[in-house]
């Protein structure tokens, strides 16, 4: 048994502890999990969906709670009011589609035969989510999961230790039984054991890319299907047709926001060299204008990151980067205090040759760079071994198309950044993982197909 504890990045201070399941009382809970589902799925898809709906409210009437408890576990400032916002959105847009996305795929019948495909589910479905939007990341795959007939079992961060034990709490009291959704407080040998074992039907990690391979070597040689969504290095490009306070304001904001701790933040921007100059210029003032402090303050823009670790990181690229002849454009806040609280930064000046533009930051920095045109901004934008999003800025329609066409990612944004959409696939390619989650095809990962042949007895 281990106790897991979070350490709030406000102060250092323990935040919330929890012990882990020894081994063989995490295999019962599974197994409970197991047992139940089949009368899970046996309900009318109608009625799990209302539930899990429910659910999804039930969290909803703890946002007084949640926002001030998240603000404390990973540093997000109170201003931005918490995730139920986008946790609503892909859950009910998960619900409308469960119908059609889950429907039988008709074949064909005649006199002699029927035909058909159908959607069953996976079994149960392990979701270990992680602590930069712990609610929105669970959600993808929990409700789709859970609606599809699944149980879930859900895993999540050390950092944000009490969320998913929230999520059980809310579901469980609009209906969910127990035994369908549960969590769990695991340690990584045990969560590797039970993959290893074939626990589990389906599972969905994110997080990071070495993760992401404990994940792959744990389920090795048990064909237990996984969804992969792990690092991230997404690049913006700025067309000299764009409207540039646009594309400033939300490239910008889509670097910082969360103290730059999200999947699809924007890590490294091209600006068509044209329009350079005053790019930047326009973004070191925005970043100039941030409040950086205790998230707990409504006046705070900028909170800690969530941990010293992954200051310490951005602080080490930064630095290897300067050393390396990169310009800094901010300097340091008063409330940088060398550990958590960490000054945000633009830097120019910047190449693929600095660690600053390749690996994964996760940090509220972010290196801007002139490029000539489509071709250069190409090469570079491609020039990752990450592939979540892509961010293009022109008022060009089919050229933004044409472009992302050429990209190698998951997703491609015009004139926008930073935004997850239910009804489009989340994926990505290359060391940011495999799978898809939300949209119809985010159903098709969490149940299987299975085909009926039935040939009618005529007299």
């Amino acid at each position: 048994m281990t106790t897991l504890r979070c350490i709030s990045p406000i102060d250092g201070s323990v935040y919330a502890e929890r012990y882990t399941l020894p081994l063989d009382a995490a295999r019962d809970r599974v197994a409970r999990l197991r047992s139940a589902q089949s009368a899970w799925a046996a309900r009318p898809l109608e009625e799990r969906a209302k539930l899990v709906l429910a659910g999804v409210a039930a969290v909803g009437a703890m946002n007084d709670e949640v926002v001030p408890e998240l603000a404390h576990m990973m540093g997000r400032p109170i201003r931005y009011g918490g995730e139920f916002g986008g946790f609503e959105e892909r859950s009910t847009h998960m619900a409308a589609i469960a119908a059609e996305a889950l429907a039988d795929i008709e074949v064909g019948e005649d006199a002699t035969f029927k035909r058909y495909i159908r959607r069953v589910p996976q079994g149960v479905v392990f979701v270990v989510a992680p602590w930069n939007y712990p609610y929105m990341t669970a959600i993808n795959t929990v409700a789709p999961a859970l609606i599809a007939g699944n149980a879930v079992a859900l895993k999540h961060a050390t950092q944000t230790l009490l969320v998913g034990e929230r999520m059980a709490r809310a579901f469980h009291s609009a209906g969910v039984p127990e035994d369908v959704f549960a969590n769990l407080f695991l340690d990584h040998d045990t969560t590797a054991a039970l993959i290893a074992e074939g626990a589990f039907n389906f599972v969905n990690f994110t997080g990071s890319v070495g993760g992401g391979r404990a994940m792959e070597r744990a389920a090795a040689g048990t064909f237990t299907g996984l969804g992969l969504e792990l690092g991230g290095k997404d690049p913006g490009y700025v067309m000299e047709d764009a409207d540039l306070d646009a594309a400033v304001d939300t490239l910008i904001d889509g670097a910082m926001f969360n103290s730059g701790q999200c999947c699809c933040g924007i890590e490294r921007i091209y600006v068509q060299e044209s329009l350079f100059e005053p790019f930047v210029q326009k973004a070191v003032e925005i970043v100039k204008g941030y409040q950086l402090g205790n998230p707990l303050d409504p006046a705070t823009t900028l909170g800690p990151m969530a941990h010293v670790r992954f200051a310490d990181e951005v602080r080490a690229q930064v630095g290897e980067a300067i050393e390396a002849g990169a310009m800094a454009h901010v300097e340091p806040v008063a409330e940088d205090d060398g550990g958590a609280y960490l000054s945000p930064q633009i830097l120019t000046n910047v190449s693929h040759e600095m660690r600053l533009m390749r690996d994964e930051s996760f940090g509220p920095v972010v290196g801007i760079m002139p490029v000539s045109g489509d071709d250069e901004a190409l090469e570079l934008m491609n020039d990752s071994e990450f592939g979540l999003t892509a961010s293009l800025w022109t008022t060009d329609l089919d050229r933004a198309a044409a472009i992302g066409n050429r990209i190698e990612t998951g997703t491609v944004f015009m004139n926008r950044a930073d935004y997850l959409d239910p009804g489009l696939c989340w994926t990505g390619c290359k060391n940011t993982g495999r799978g898809g989650g939300l949209s119809v095809i985010g159903y098709h990962n969490i149940t299987r197909p299975k085909s009926f042949h039935m040939k009618k007895v005529t007299s």
